[in-house]
């Protein structure tokens, strides 16, 4: 996302060249950039929004502009709200298998689509 040219947050990034406060603003503005295509393509007025978040019209209107920090808990709000996610985090994922062997060739996507599935049983030992 591009800043409008002589924008004071652009400025003020530009002459303090803080990284973490860059990718905030622009986070930010990513966040109010899609409400607002959401909000318009739903035909849904910033005051209907208002009510249905449960706050004021001109908190909304700052929200929608870029400019106000938006906390987890409003962006959560706007989610349930609009049935959207705003925020996606990729899950951890969790390797069910473990191969504990050999794999021929130098093709090692053709080698595990070739394999075969095994389930290793491990026998009680009972001692008398």
């Amino acid at each position: 996302m591009k800043f409008p040219q002589n924008n004071i947050i652009d400025t003020w990034l530009t002459e303090n060249g803080n990284p973490e406060i860059a990718k905030f603003v622009k986070k930010n503005l990513a966040i109010a950039t899609k409400v607002n295509t959401i909000l318009k393509e739903r035909g849904i007025k910033k005051i209907t929004f208002a009510k249905m978040l449960g706050k004021k019209p001109s908190e909304i209107t700052k929200i929608l502009s870029g400019s106000h920090n938006i906390t987890l808990k409003t962006i959560t709000k706007m989610e349930v709200a609009l049935h959207i996610n705003l925020i996606n985090i990729e899950p951890i994922v969790e390797h069910k298998y473990v191969y504990l062997g050999l794999i021929k060739g130098d093709n090692i996507k053709n080698a595990i689509k070739d394999s075969t599935t095994t389930y290793y049983e491990q026998s009680e030992t009972k001692y008398a």
